[in-house]
């Protein structure tokens, strides 16, 4: 197995605050050697709107580097978490910051759980994330996170449901920053750092795909998914109303 060189990387904006990254594939693909993977299984509208779907993050060369830290995670978990522990352990990221995930999301609690070990084996050094794993977190982080690892629910999945903006930190994409400002939201913009360290509802301008900004519309990720999540509901309950009334309709589908 080929392995990565360097597991956490930096980009221009990134290293102007101070952060570094870790990053998958974003949502779900087939790797060169034929698996599939779902590194955002509670993905929902994000899945059709997501940054890492597009751009330089299509790039050959990006793409592949993205895989083969999905291939090393997926293959050697323990020789993976001793790699980056062993990374975190130069000078340059004592009091530094790492987002985990610039793409990609917990996609299992074994894998959530080695994160946890990582924040607690490098205490000096600040971890945070966006993530739409809202039980995996209520269940594995929020009864005893470590001090040095902050995250910020974003919405646009499958649990958004689940959120509650008054007591939960909480980010959603807006169509630009007039609309963060006009709802009360506090807009992210000047630093990614604000996600976690900035007032509790963290306002995102949605990116300038062109596709993107025209789905969305003048909606916010919360407003598109509650709409898909109605639409899904009525459905169900609709075709629960004809099995209801039409038993015959059931008995000939089954």
């Amino acid at each position: 197995m080929n392995r990565p060189r360097k597991l956490l990387t930096q980009n221009r904006e990134m290293k102007a605050i101070g952060v570094w990254n870790w990053t998958l594939p974003a949502w779900a693909g087939r790797l060169p050697d034929g698996r599939t993977y779902n590194t955002c299984p509670s993905a929902g509208i994000c899945a059709q709107a997501c940054y890492a779907r597009h751009g330089t993050y299509t790039w050959p060369v990006v793409k592949a580097k993205h895989e083969a830290n999905l291939t090393f995670l997926l293959d050697d978990p323990t020789g993976w978490e001793n790699a980056i522990l062993t990374e975190l352990a130069a000078p340059k990221f004592r009091g530094g910051w790492i987002r985990i995930h610039d793409s990609g999301d917990f996609f299992t609690d074994s894998y959530l759980t080695a994160w946890l070990r990582i924040c607690h084996a490098r205490p000096d050094t600040m971890f945070y994330c966006y993530t739409k794993e809202i039980d995996r977190f209520r269940r594995l982080v929020e009864p005893n996170p470590p001090p040095n690892f902050l995250w910020v629910y974003s919405y646009g999945g499958t649990q958004d449901a689940a959120l509650d903006p008054s007591t939960d930190r909480v980010a959603d994409v807006f169509p630009d920053n007039d609309a963060v400002e006009a709802a009360g939201w506090n807009s992210q913009d000047e630093s990614d750092l604000l996600a976690v360290l900035g007032p509790r509802l963290v306002g995102i301008p949605v990116n300038q795909i062109p596709h993107v900004r025209k789905l969305l519309g003048d909606r916010t990720f919360r407003e598109w998914q509650h709409h898909v999540d109605s639409e899904r509901e009525a459905q169900r309950r609709r075709r629960q109303f004809r099995l209801i009334t039409n038993p015959a309709d059931h008995r000939q589908a089954a």
